[in-house]
């Protein structure tokens, strides 16, 4: 896998920038890795990657893979004992003089199962990449995971820029806090929920090694599980996704797979949503270029209703998402 790039650069292809290199058992979002990498200059040494390396990818701008593929023969005799390509790749640029910037949106999934938890709760920054994604369960229910990928894709054809987004709203007059992961879910709390709660995700998912040694498992803060009426939320999945055809806007719709199963939470006046069963978002048709700050957005719900309108937009100056 090293030499392979040195096979890349040995094709010659005129105007390369950057070099992309990751495992068959990953899923890449080309138009989200273009946007990001072309904030960088790729005529200077770069190279990122996820924070465990490995086949989420890792990226280097083309004049230094010219320069490793220069000192790849004699890096691989310096290190002889190191057997893992993404590893032996990190040890022959650091002798090069080159750091490593790690890339939030690469994942590499050390973990199993149900990681509805994490992508209902991805960081603020573009999806790049999803690795593992034979280990894990399929991402939405009642699909198998070849059908639950494809339908995942179905969003990421009309924007990448928004794909997994996260973004947070209160509805005052039910007490209720929406939580979506553009084109994945929609959770409902009952109960208004401040943003630096909700950016944690649920712990769906297990450790990547079954006995771990000892904490912490993940590479970020998680949320246990919970049968709190007032802290677990109502989920919805994305099912459709069209353009509106008189107006700027893309509509995605968001079921619920399954009921709460838990009573409502009937503290200071809040209401239960357990009769929702379908949620509309209209998001611009705009791409989102810059990630500085989360998107906002307004709720349209009436008491009663078994349906949910949410409208993304710019934040307001000064206005408070928490």
């Amino acid at each position: 896998m090293v030499h392979g790039i040195m096979e890349v650069l040995e094709q010659e292809h005129e105007g390369v920038r950057w070099v992309v290199m990751g495992d068959d058992d990953s899923m890449f979002f080309v138009e989200n890795i273009v946007d990001v990498l072309a904030k960088y200059d790729h005529n200077k040494y770069y190279y990122f990657g996820a924070q465990s390396f490995g086949g989420a990818g890792f990226i280097m701008s083309f004049p230094l893979a010219k320069a490793l593929a220069q000192d790849i023969e004699s890096c691989l005799r310096r290190y002889p004992f190191l057997n893992s390509a993404d590893l032996i790749t990190m040890v022959c640029i650091v002798d090069l003089g080159v750091g490593f910037t790690p890339l939030k949106g690469l994942h590499h999934l050390d973990m199993r199962g149900d990681i509805s938890g994490l992508l209902s709760s991805h960081p603020k920054t573009p999806l790049l990449s999803l690795h593992h994604i034979d280990s894990i369960a399929p991402i939405f229910p009642l699909m198998d995971r070849a059908k639950s990928l494809k339908h995942f894709m179905k969003a990421a054809k009309f924007d990448q820029s928004r794909l997994l987004q996260q973004t947070i709203c209160h509805h005052r007059l039910s007490n209720w806090t929406f939580s979506v992961s553009w084109g994945y879910s929609v959770q409902i709390y009952e109960k208004i929920m401040p943003r630096s709660h909700l950016i944690k995700p649920i712990q769906t998912f297990k450790t990547w090694i079954k006995k771990p040694k000892s904490p912490p498992y993940y590479m970020f803060n998680t949320r246990p599980r919970t049968n709190d009426s007032c802290e677990a939320p109502h989920v919805f999945f994305f099912k459709t996704i069209g353009k509106m055809k008189n107006k700027n806007e893309i509509w995605t719709t968001y079921f619920r797979s399954e009921a709460r199963g838990l009573p409502s939470c009937s503290i200071d006046g809040n209401h239960s949503a357990n009769y929702v069963n379908k949620i509309q978002v209209y998001s611009p048709r705009a791409k989102r270029t810059e990630m500085d700050r989360c998107e906002c957005c307004d709720i349209i719900h009436t008491s009663g209703s078994n349906k949910a309108t949410i409208k993304l937009r710019e934040c307001f100056t000064n206005e408070k998402i928490a």
